[in-house]
């Protein structure tokens, strides 16, 4: 069964629309405007995360380990945040406009996961 082209519609930084169309319906990336905010998020969590791992290592006091490990999962949900609210403003508005339910059933099901 093939898949229907659906017609969606974006806005670049200069706020001019184009509308357009993939064969077959496929899916293709979309330019997150926070790409590099969520990168640095996750750069800091890795950082943050190498540190942990070091103080385990020289037998850091526990405490401390997991105020460490706290700043890694705090770094991670920010993260976490920034995707969700870009791919609500942009994929998912995309979704609406050109009628694609499995884009917003798979945005309940990431969130599902996410918030566990």
């Amino acid at each position: 069964m093939q898949k229907k082209e659906k017609n969606h519609t974006h806005m670049d930084s200069n706020g001019i629309e184009y509308t357009h169309s993939h064969p077959g319906g496929a899916v293709h990336k979309h330019v997150h405007e926070n790409t590099k905010a969520v990168l640095n998020r996750l750069s800091r969590a890795s950082g943050h995360l190498e540190s942990v791992k070091r103080m385990i290592e020289e037998g850091k006091d526990c405490s401390e380990v997991l105020i460490q490990l706290s700043a890694v999962i705090a770094a991670l949900n920010n993260a976490g945040k920034v995707i969700l609210q870009d791919h609500i403003e942009h994929c998912i508005v995309d979704a609406i406009e050109s009628g694609d339910t499995a884009a917003i059933e798979n945005l309940n099901k990431a969130i599902d996961r996410f918030i566990k």
